[in-house]
């Protein structure tokens, strides 16, 4: 029987998607962490530098980051990051808690038992990484959660849909959540949601998530009125 082996173009499709991947996690990861700043301009020539890789890859990553809305290209301008909009932070809680409860029952009823150990683990990493005041691993940990909760909740549209909304989040907290020192208070109802799913306590869960997008939005109302007295 002949054996089905993948061709060479394949192989060569699948590594650049690779590449591409890795490409894209690394640039979004220096945009919120401000290594690139907003405004600041940057090229595919100075990336792949800095990346050791191919320009096309990162091409695609800087496609895909304009599409999650952390990059503009315009003509003969180059690219550049994107400010973070403090105001459209509250639009987009908006629209994140009835898609975060969304998420917490599909994950309640759907998770395996291999992701709702992994998410338990992951809660105590969050909680860990607050305590400590490790900004870095705290949002590590966290960018890890939002993507195994997703999965968990084995719905590719919803996973989709999330994607955008966790990775403009994660960018505004990590500019915001230092300053209101409220890391262990976000960490907590974090593994509360994590603990209702791993115990399929839908109700629990919901009620947790709740909780932490109310926080979020005070957090963020709290920003806003500190831009507006610093705008005057």
């Amino acid at each position: 029987m002949k054996r089905n082996t993948p061709s060479v173009q394949e192989d060569d499709a699948a590594k650049e998607q690779f590449q591409t991947d890795i490409a894209f996690s690394r640039i979004e990861q220096m945009i919120v962490t401000r290594q690139l700043p907003p405004g600041e301009v940057v090229s595919e020539v100075q990336l792949a530098d800095q990346l050791h890789m191919g320009r096309t890859p990162v091409r695609e990553a800087l496609q895909r980051l304009r599409q999650l809305g952390f990059v503009e290209m315009r003509p003969r301008r180059g690219t550049s990051i994107c400010s973070v909009d403090v105001r459209q932070q509250l639009e987009l809680l908006e629209v994140r808690r009835p898609l975060e409860a969304l998420v917490v029952r599909c994950a309640c009823a759907r998770a395996s038992t291999d992701e709702r150990t992994e998410l338990k683990r992951l809660a105590r990493r969050l909680v860990d990484a607050a305590r400590k005041k490790n900004v870095e691993d705290y949002f590590d940990v966290n960018r890890t959660i939002h993507q195994a909760q997703v999965l968990a909740a084995h719905n590719s549209m919803l996973t989709s849909t999330m994607l955008p909304i966790h990775a403009q989040s994660r960018r505004f907290w990590y500019q915001t959540i230092e300053e209101a020192n409220a890391f262990l208070d976000a960490a907590k109802l974090h593994a509360s949601v994590l603990d209702g799913i791993v115990e399929n306590a839908p109700d629990d869960a919901v009620k947790a998530s709740d909780e932490l997008m109310s926080l979020l939005d005070r957090l963020t109302r709290a920003a806003l009125d500190a831009f507006s007295i610093h705008s005057r």
